[in-house]
């Protein structure tokens, strides 16, 4: 029955994963179509092709390997006389063009989240305004009180038990800067001290020493927490990228495929020891911070990303000339190439990782 489950499992995650890639292709293809820019196909998968049908001017095609797709666009990444070629477009139908893909998969981030939420099997959601204390609580005696709302952790806004989750986990200290919202003010406690635990590999976290005020589980509550916890995923997202860039994780803390393989494996499992409705959530869950982080990380204006093409894009609608071709196709094949040399390190440390057990 387990091993039942568990090929079902790995099914469904494949097919979530396909649903990131093709939403992704198909943002870019719906605004392509709508702005009168020819598509000669669209695919999902590399490799040869297993199916595919002509419909129009379009050939829609499935792939052997289900590890990407693409949606190939008239003058894309060549020049082009054709008046339906990508650079033919006006600059604000490219613009809306390239940034597509990255909105679909935020957008479809945002339906794995309602569908998360829905299927639950709690009666309520967690808020960030502290009920009552855990005995001898150690942040009741340094400042906190039953009633406080945490509206900040070390500078880091709350707003939903995940915001909780990430702040706590990135902490530094047993001692975070805390404010509260306490009688509809918003008071400053200063360095706040939490009682802490350690993991299996002797690391040190922040342990909750405190339970929150329940939100009743209903249709307005999931609408409203499927975008507010969709922000908090976003935001940690965000917020991991700048601590990536201004040193604050390590290598170590940098995974790529086989690290988020490996993720997924074992949150998923973790979930299927309670139940297969418990791993679903899980997997679910892993899959929709994967499609926003691909969404986000797209449109980071780097070369060779949507986010870079983005940005001689910008540079075109504000001096209304754009880059010579020659120029941005040589960015974009060096970006790709230093993209490509980071995720065979990143790859190699996942490995090493994932032999080494840390």
């Amino acid at each position: 029955m387990v091993t039942i489950q568990v090929a079902i499992l790995i099914i469904i995650g494949i097919l979530l994963f396909e649903f990131i890639i093709l939403s992704h292709e198909f943002g870019h293809f719906i605004c392509a179509k709508r702005s009168g820019v020819l598509v000669h196909e669209f695919a999902l998968g590399m490799g040869p092709k297993v199916l595919g049908f002509k419909k129009g001017e379009t050939q829609y095609s499935l792939r052997l390997f289900p590890i990407g797709g693409y949606c190939k666009m008239e003058g894309e990444d060549e020049e082009s006389d054709s008046p339906r070629s990508f650079g033919k477009a006006k600059v604000w139908q490219r613009m809306i063009i390239v940034v597509a893909g990255a909105f679909m998969n935020i957008l479809f981030g945002l339906v794995l989240m309602a569908i998360l939420l829905s299927t639950q099997e709690i009666p309520y959601f967690a808020s960030t305004t502290i009920e009552s204390f855990h005995e001898k609580s150690v942040s009741a005696q340094n400042g906190l009180k039953v009633g406080d709302t945490i509206v900040s952790i070390d500078g880091y806004d709350i707003y939903t038990d995940k915001d909780f989750s990430y702040s706590l986990a990135t902490m530094k200290t047993d001692a975070p800067d805390i404010k509260v919202k306490r009688n509809g003010e918003i008071v400053d406690l200063g360095k706040v001290k939490f009682d802490t635990t350690k993991d299996s590999s002797g690391k040190t976290y922040i342990k909750l020493d405190f339970y929150v005020v329940p939100i009743e589980r209903n249709f307005g509550s999931i609408v409203i927490q499927t975008f507010k916890q969709t922000y908090s995923v976003i935001r940690m997202i965000w917020a991991s990228l700048l601590g990536i860039v201004t040193g604050q994780f390590s290598m170590n803390d940098i995974s790529g495929p086989i690290g988020a393989t490996s993720a997924i494996s074992e949150a998923t499992a973790m979930g299927l020891e309670k139940s297969f409705t418990e791993g679903l959530n899980n997997l679910i869950f892993m899959m929709m911070v994967i499609s926003v982080n691909l969404g986000i990380f797209n449109m980071l204006p780097l070369p060779a990303l949507d986010g870079g093409r983005f940005f001689f894009l910008l540079i075109e609608a504000i001096f209304r000339k754009p880059v010579p071709a020659k120029y941005e196709g040589w960015v974009h094949t060096i970006g790709f190439v230093l993209l490509i040399l980071l995720m065979i390190v990143v790859s190699l440390n996942d490995v090493i990782r994932l032999f080494s057990g840390g």
